[in-house]
């Protein structure tokens, strides 16, 4: 084989890897760019409903409140994104809120518009479809599927703490009391077990949350929250006086 005919190869295999990775390099642009225009145009759509909406009562202005936050989250994403990833998640912060919004209009009493993509957080977690109500440590905490005076807090669903936490209208905003650290956690944790164990079974969840809550409550101990070996543990002196978990633990 002549040193003509080896060069030649050579330059071949060259090419055909300079022209594979040009090639790849076009993909991954085009891929950045398709992410970047997906998340561009739900934060846009989200600040052209804020704009245009005032609510009037309570749970309105709360889910807004919340949908501006998101608003606010989803522009800094965008700010700093570079990668697909990156776009995927401040597109995920817009979705989110305008899940907001269009729990908002559901509270004025307006169409809330057409369906919105599922938030990817949210996969698997159900919603609320019946009221709850129940008392931990003396205080009162109410869930359902509609807003009102005592549910104006609205959620669209997601894992906090690696927990499922349906879709709903909630009487205070335990989840961001459970994202934080030390005794709120476990307050908040406590607060969740009681309004939202399948084992009050009227709540309307689907497969996804079951299972999700089963995997999750392995997380605690295997134990039952609803009077069990928890309720022993968590009775009497542990949680009052001196153990620092009586009633101002649970007010937010």
């Amino acid at each position: 084989m002549s040193v003509l005919l080896i060069l030649g190869i050579v330059i071949v295999v060259l090419l055909v890897i300079v022209l594979a990775r040009r090639n790849g390099a076009a993909s991954q642009q085009t891929k950045l760019e398709d992410a970047r225009a997906e998340a561009q145009r739900w934060y846009e759509r989200l600040g052209g409903q804020l704009m245009n909406l005032h609510g009037n009562d309570e749970a309105a202005r709360q889910a807004l409140s919340d949908a501006g936050e998101r608003y606010n989250a989803a522009g800094g994403q965008l700010q700093q994104a570079n990668t697909v990833r990156q776009f995927e998640l401040a597109r995920e912060s817009a979705l989110e809120g305008l899940q907001y919004v269009r729990a908002a209009r559901l509270a004025m009493g307006i169409d809330p518009g057409p369906d919105l993509p599922a938030l990817a957080s949210a996969q698997g977690v159900g919603q609320l479809t019946k009221e709850r109500e129940v008392s931990v440590q003396g205080h009162s905490y109410k869930a359902g599927p509609q807003p009102g005076n005592d549910t104006p807090y609205y959620y669209p669903g997601g894992r906090v703490q690696g927990r499922p936490v349906p879709a709903g209208w909630y009487s205070t905003p335990v989840w961001k009391t459970a994202l934080g650290a030390g005794a709120g956690v476990l307050g908040g944790m406590l607060i969740f077990d009681a309004l939202l164990s399948p084992g009050f079974g009227d709540m309307g969840y689907g497969d996804g949350f079951s299972d999700g809550y089963a995997d999750a409550a392995q997380d605690f101990g295997g134990n039952d929250m609803g009077g069990g070996d928890m309720g022993g543990d968590m009775g009497g002196s542990d949680f009052g006086g001196d153990g620092g978990w009586g009633g101002g633990d649970f007010d937010f």
